[in-house]
């Protein structure tokens, strides 16, 4: 069920007229039957994975904290079978595949085994949301819950369940255990919030989709511009994506009374990568910082051994987001920028011209780097990396041709330009109101209020796509 779909306008009233009508204690049930009804209107069959990792993960977290001498194995077990459900669906085919291709650069004559299995919606993020709650319990940071249908709640929540935000234990746990009271203003502020993220998604990204897909779905057939300018169109997509996704998740969550980890903090202004991954996919980004880099060592070991444990985590990560060696290098990519500003001991702190001149070239890299993140292949990445600026010596004809080259017409240049000139407005406001400068706004004229209200309504309804809805780009992860 998509967030951008009827089911789901029909799906979300009734939910939430019916949580509100309840009584606190059986609003958990509600919420664990609404998220497996969420679940399951992708695939029946998958409801089974989430509910084996949700069983292992509360049996372990109890039998860790009942026998504290034997709670290591007991969370390598743990672990071991979690990772091993999303092994099998989303990297044995990959793995397989690898070793096929390595052998046969040694004439080793060996055909793949490949698995027929469909990749769960969602599968990436509510197992790390359930290895981070082993591990926490483990580490004696929470409590194990032994209530197994709020636990099982806590892992499902369908607002954050098939995208993110992966949520802390000690942050959602509580509040599906705690008493809510309809707050309208909450409920309102919500609103607003998947407003904004129905505005990033279906008038922003869904419209950038279009031109990206044609290039990045057939890119030997281009060159030049086309490549660049649908290489930056792509940086947007997935931030608008991607945001749009979490601001749904956040403002549905609060109509719960329910608040939610921020996902994404203005990350295109960050002056340095690791500005950058401080800002975007927090949840994910601090996951792997608590989870792996900090027990790697992290920055407290020899510069080397740092240095190392820096490329270990953005390895890790990236190939969390796909089973593609283009994932990977884009990982890869990511930890050696970081390594070059330790080594050149770049300071986060900047501002004024220097500041602008940073957000650029920072904007540049990531762009550059998100074509390994779009690419079908390596072969196709190096195509592009290898064109991208073929006839730039020729400017005027460089920037016009491969306009035209990418179906991008003088009218659609100017809508995609106003509509991202107002995220630019937005993420700029919001650099220091951690991005709810426009869900939070508080304007006593009610004509202003209502207009601009109207206005994001009517570039929602006007501007977006028409036709069948479109996924999300993070629920392939």
């Amino acid at each position: 069920m998509l967030f951008n779909s009827w089911q789901f306008a029909v799906f979300l009233p009734i939910v939430f007229a019916l949580y509100w009508s309840l009584p606190h204690k059986f609003r958990w049930t509600l919420i664990l039957i609404a998220s497996y009804w969420f679940y399951m209107s992708w695939n029946v069959k998958y409801v089974v994975l989430i509910l084996f990792t949700t069983v292992i993960s509360y049996i372990s977290a109890i039998l860790i904290e009942r026998y504290r001498k034997h709670a290591k194995p007991i969370m390598i077990m743990a672990l071991v079978a979690c990772l091993g459900v999303l092994f099998v669906f989303k990297y044995f085919n990959f793995v397989s595949q690898s070793v096929t291709d390595f052998l046969h650069m040694f004439a080793i004559p060996v055909h793949p085994v490949t698995l027929k299995l469909m990749l769960p919606v969602g599968i990436s993020f509510y197992t790390f949301q359930t290895l981070g709650y082993v591990i926490d319990v483990y580490r004696g940071e929470t409590r194990a819950e032994h209530h197994f249908g709020i636990y099982a709640a806590f892992i499902s929540f369908f607002p954050q369940l098939v995208a993110g935000p992966i949520e802390r234990t000690n942050n959602l746990l509580p509040q599906i255990r705690e008493y809510h009271e309809f707050d309208y203003s909450k409920a309102v502020y919500g609103l607003k919030l998947m407003a904004w993220g129905f505005y990033k998604k279906l008038v922003i990204a869904d419209v950038l989709a279009v031109y990206v897909d044609k290039v990045f779905n057939d890119v030997y057939s281009y060159k030049g511009f086309a490549l660049l300018l649908t290489s930056f169109f792509f940086a947007l997509q997935i931030y608008c994506d991607f945001s749009g996704y979490s601001d749904i998740a956040r403002g549905c969550s609060k109509l719960f009374g329910i608040e939610l980890m921020q996902n994404f903090r203005s990350p295109y202004f960050a002056s340095s990568i690791r500005e950058f991954w401080s800002r975007w996919h927090i949840s994910l980004s601090t996951w792997f910082r608590d989870y792996v880099y900090i027990p790697l060592g992290g920055n407290r070991c020899s510069k080397f051994r740092h240095y190392m444990n820096l490329m270990i985590t953005f390895m890790i990560s990236g190939l969390w987001h796909g089973a593609n060696w283009t994932f990977v290098i884009w990982g890869v990519v990511h930890g050696l920028a970081q390594v070059f500003e330790n080594i050149l001991g770049v300071k986060r702190e900047c501002r004024g011209i220097v500041r602008g001149v940073r957000v650029c070239i920072v904007f540049t890299f990531c762009v550059m780097a998100w074509i390994l993140f779009r690419a079908n292949n390596i072969t196709e990445a190096f195509y592009i990396f290898s064109h991208v600026f073929s006839g730039i010596t020729k400017p005027v004809l460089y920037l016009g041709m491969g306009g035209r080259n990418a179906g991008v017409l003088r009218s659609g240049i100017i809508s995609i330009s106003i509509t991202v000139f107002v995220l630019f407005i937005y993420d700029y406001i919001s650099m220091r109101k951690n991005c709810e400068a426009l869900a939070n706004m508080h304007i006593r004229s009610k004509f202003i209020r209502w207009t601009v209200y109207m206005l994001l309504g009517l570039a929602v309804l006007f501007l977006s796509p028409k036709g069948v809805a479109t996924e999300f780009v993070y629920f392939q992860f």
